[in-house]
């Protein structure tokens, strides 16, 4: 029997969040939003909760990025300091995934895709959230 869950994932950066989920058997990962911070963390986290809450995810993958050699910076700290303060109030699995090189993927993707500069810059992220949250997919088969 086939257990049905959704995976939500968080492309997190500094003024935006791209958000992505997979479909319920866990094999495609489609673009849900960018969303655009505040000044306020804490609505921030609400707001993903909420669409956490939407979606009915079993697990949560936070992007999570490295430097080019493996190892962790100042960005990947900011990450996981944000990911430990929305865990607070979730109850589910969850996950980092390395995100190295997704938002120039990300890029070409739109590129590729004719996508405006424009366009480009409002979708971005969420397609960032997809490249993450795939890559995660087909790590775990």
């Amino acid at each position: 029997m086939t257990e049905f869950q959704r995976t939500l994932a968080f492309d997190v950066g500094d003024r935006r969040i791209g958000i992505a989920v997979s479909d319920l058997l866990g094999i495609t990962a489609q673009p849900v939003e960018t969303y655009t911070r505040t000044d306020d963390e804490e609505k921030d986290i609400r707001y993903l909760l909420s669409v956490a809450k939407r979606y009915a995810p079993s697990k949560l993958v936070f992007g999570m990025p490295r430097n080019m050699n493996g190892t962790y910076g100042f960005q990947a700290e900011k990450v996981r300091v944000f990911a430990e303060k929305l865990l607070e109030n979730w109850d589910g699995e969850y996950d980092f995934y390395d995100e190295r090189l997704t938002t120039v993927t990300a890029e070409r993707i739109l590129l590729e895709a004719d996508v405006s500069r424009k366009k480009r810059k409002q979708v971005v992220d969420k397609i960032a959230a997809v490249v993450i949250l795939q890559g995660y997919l087909d790590s775990r088969r």
